[in-house]
């Protein structure tokens, strides 16, 4: 990360057409439910264009541009503080940025017209720390985002929220509140919850770092089976295990810049970069 003055202001984007909430439709076996999208074929699901972000005058990002189509798995890792979670964070306006512009399927994610709530429902995201609500059940934190923001009813809600629970294995836990479950259960619900929603991205910022190691397996085990669905996902990690298996990409960061983007095969049998060949040497040697 480098330090140096912001910019005055950010270019104006053009104009983003409208978001369209996604058709609810019966619920399906498999963990992730297609939904209908707007990008024109060829057209990366997921944008990043020249982003560069700032926290007053330390600068956090610099110049990040890279793309991901329908259906890639991208893996993103590098060391800590190389900017890696606050990239995947603007890509759903959690966190602002000053320069440059990201799209998600098509929409603007920095206009001022584009509709922030509808956007953020189709674009899932999962934290580090869970992120559920301690004081409802667990059938209650999956069914409320969807009644509140998709405006399901709740036999509907509920209904669709059981069955995602069933396929992450714990529908024998619905009754429960998230404080009764372990920390890979809870991950495993928060997955589920995101997938409520019915989103055509998934973003996973280090999903696996607050769990004991034998929890682990289990939050990944969810995870492949997205990525053989066909989710498009952007997943902020250090398994490289996880990377070699099902990622198409894989993009490395180092003081706030996209240092590599490369197939897997070539980062991990190649890498161009002496940073990135010191980081592999060090993460793979354990």
């Amino acid at each position: 990360m480098t330090s140096s003055a912001m910019p005055p202001a950010a270019p104006a984007p053009n104009p983003a057409s409208s978001l369209e909430v996604p058709p609810t439709g019966p619920v399906t076996a498999p963990l992730a439910t297609p939904a209908a999208t707007q990008a024109a074929p060829g057209t990366p699901m997921i944008a990043i264009d020249n982003v560069s972000k700032w926290y007053g005058d330390f600068q956090v990002l610099t110049n990040c541009t890279t793309a991901t189509r329908k259906g890639e798995v991208v893996v993103v890792c590098g060391p800590s503080g190389s900017g890696k979670s606050t990239l995947i964070k603007c890509v759903n306006a959690l966190e602002p940025f000053q320069k440059g512009q990201i799209t998600v399927d098509g929409t603007q994610v920095a206009n001022r017209k584009t509709n922030l709530p509808k956007l953020r429902s189709r674009v899932g995201m999962v934290f580090q720390h869970f992120e559920l609500f301690p004081h409802l059940t667990i059938t209650d934190n999956l069914s409320l985002a969807q009644r509140k923001v998709l405006g399901r009813g709740k036999d509907e809600a509920v209904a669709k929220g059981l069955a995602l629970l069933e396929r992450v294995g714990l529908k024998a836990h619905a009754h429960k509140f998230p404080g009764q479950l372990s920390g890979g259960q809870q991950q495993r619900v928060a997955i589920a919850r995101a997938l409520a929603m019915n989103p055509i991205v998934m973003l996973f910022d280090e999903p696996t770092s607050a769990l004991d190691p034998e929890m682990v397996g289990e939050v990944l085990d969810v995870m492949v089976e997205l990525a053989r669905e066909g989710m498009t996902m952007m997943v902020v990690t250090h398994e490289m295990g996880f990377a070699r298996k099902v990622a198409n990409r894989v993009i490395f960061m180092d003081k706030g810049e996209i240092v590599e983007d490369a197939h897997k095969e070539d980062f991990f049998g190649s890498p161009r970069s002496e940073r990135a060949q010191q980081f592999l040497s060090r993460i793979l040697s354990h």
